[in-house]
């Protein structure tokens, strides 16, 4: 079963607005700092519908409230979130090594 997909046709009414929100924020805010915006795409994960920016490096850019934000994830555990959520597994130095190459801690 796929995943995520870039079809418009299988998004849904709400997936086509947030779609347009992130062209809106994209365009009036610009994308994140540590987004790169090479052969940038919109993307719908079938599974949770969310909605997001991507790019050819697999990063991902998605609204957090009205801002457009980056999206991790760790390649370690596999923990998820924004910036604010990624604080995570204190005692994994490969973790915490991750956190300080992204920015997220010093």
């Amino acid at each position: 079963m796929e995943m995520t997909t870039t079809d418009f046709s299988k998004f849904g009414y709400r997936e086509r607005e947030m779609a347009e929100e992130l062209l809106k924020a994209s365009r009036e805010q610009g994308f994140p700092e540590d987004f790169w915006d090479s052969k940038t795409t919109i993307m719908m994960n079938m599974g949770s519908g969310n909605v997001f920016f991507t790019n050819e490096d697999y990063q991902v850019a998605m609204m957090n409230g009205d801002k457009l934000e980056s999206f991790y994830t760790c390649p370690i555990c596999g923990h998820e979130g924004f910036a604010e959520d990624m604080k995570h597994n204190e005692d994994d130095t490969e973790c915490q090594e991750y956190l300080r190459d992204i920015g997220i801690i010093d």
